[in-house]
């Protein structure tokens, strides 16, 4: 594929990616992936370190891309986050105890199957010629060495994916060749070309990003309230349809758990249609909001993701706090009457746990928001 076809795949990709688009994000990938890993070998000197940076790389990019508003920036973003990846690891493995050769010589291949002794052989060699050339360029030259020959040598695609010019990329190639000897670097070439990934390393990409947060989601936060105690449930980023279902599953159980005790023992009828209708309006608070978050999935920024879910704890605040009270109210004083020290303790413990479990609902329902927020990018510091 030349310089102009991978721009304007991405151009076309991009957008759908940035809506949530999985299949369009894996084609992304399958047009970046030399070129991450390029960059990331060229810094770590390790072919397998490379392929899980690259992995993080593509992954972090999935999360955060929602924040990109121009699809031309994403290749230079996308550089830069492979290269602080990259410094990241090498500075982990210096903290880190090592045994055998260095990290600056680990330069190993994964091999599919086991190899012959002659294949064996000719690994090794190869990656004794990587060593050698990869020591002796300078970081930039090592990223134009690599992606020239994972490209097919074509400097202008080269230049393309690095953000170059083309006559920048023919600087680089020419002094990396005046550094090293021509046999090593027809070695060297061997190398780069079979240590690039495959395309079962987009599949793999593609694979992860059903358990990564989705480019534009936010937080799918459960706070909900019963009658002794207002339970908060932090469930939910959205795009896992398994764990937003299940989410919406114990939020509604724990509103008819709340008042389970009061249905089977209604003081009458009123107090039983009232607690039903109290029911029922925290179920389709929920349902509601389930709906109203899952919506604003698409929708960028924090602001409308924020406020319904204030508005979705405001909500369940009353209803527990007020409501259920209020609905309350005439069998507690029977009960006064029928026994006042005991009902007394009881009435002091609910307003007691009432207050502790609000308290602890909305805690938690705004730590998962917050968390949503920045785990799926629309919130960053």
């Amino acid at each position: 594929m030349d310089t102009l076809a991978i721009e304007l795949s991405l151009r076309d990709a991009l957008p759908a990616a940035a809506r949530g688009d999985q299949a369009a994000y894996g084609r992304v990938v399958a047009l970046c992936q030399n070129a991450v890993t390029g960059i990331a070998l060229a810094i770590t000197r390790d072919v397998q370190a490379s392929e899980d940076i690259a992995q993080e790389a593509f992954l972090k990019g999935w999360r955060q891309l929602a924040t990109l508003k121009n699809p031309d920036s994403f290749l230079p973003w996308l550089r830069e986050i492979t290269r602080n990846l990259a410094r990241d690891h090498l500075r982990a493995q210096r903290r880190r105890p090592m045994t055998g050769e260095t990290a600056e010589i680990a330069l190993t291949l994964a091999a599919d199957t086991a190899p012959t002794p002659a294949e064996t052989l000719l690994q090794t060699e190869q990656e004794a010629a990587a060593r050698e050339v990869i020591a002796a360029l300078p970081e930039d030259s090592r990223e134009v060495l690599l992606l020239y020959y994972r490209e097919g040598q074509r400097s202008q695609q080269v230049a393309s994916l690095l953000g170059i010019t083309d006559a920048a990329v023919r600087k680089r190639l020419s002094r990396a060749r005046h550094y090293v000897r021509e046999e090593l670097m027809a070695r060297f070439g061997e190398f780069a070309r079979t240590s690039a990934p495959s395309a079962a390393f987009a599949s793999g990409v593609l694979g992860m990003l059903a358990l990564a947060a989705p480019p534009s989601a936010g937080a799918v936060v459960l706070g909900t309230g019963g009658a002794v105690a207002g339970k908060g449930l932090l469930k939910l980023l959205g795009g896992a349809l398994g764990a937003t279902a299940f989410g919406t599953l114990v939020g509604i159980g724990a509103v008819w758990f709340g008042i389970r005790k009061y249905l089977r023992d209604p003081l009458d009828a009123r107090e039983r249609d009232q607690l039903l209708r109290y029911g029922t309006v925290n179920t389709l608070a929920i349902l509601l909001f389930i709906v109203g978050i899952s919506t604003l999935a698409r929708v960028p920024g924090w602001m409308p993701h924020t406020a319904l879910t204030l508005a979705y704890m405001a909500v369940i605040g009353w209803t527990s706090g007020r409501w259920l009270p209020q609905i309350l109210q005439r069998r507690q004083a029977r009960d006064l009457v029928l026994d006042p020290e005991g009902e007394g303790r009881r009435m002091q413990r609910q307003r007691t746990w009432r207050v502790w479990g609000c308290v602890l609902g909305f805690t938690l329902a705004t730590a998962g928001l917050f968390a949503g927020l920045v785990m799926s990018g629309r919130l960053s510091f």
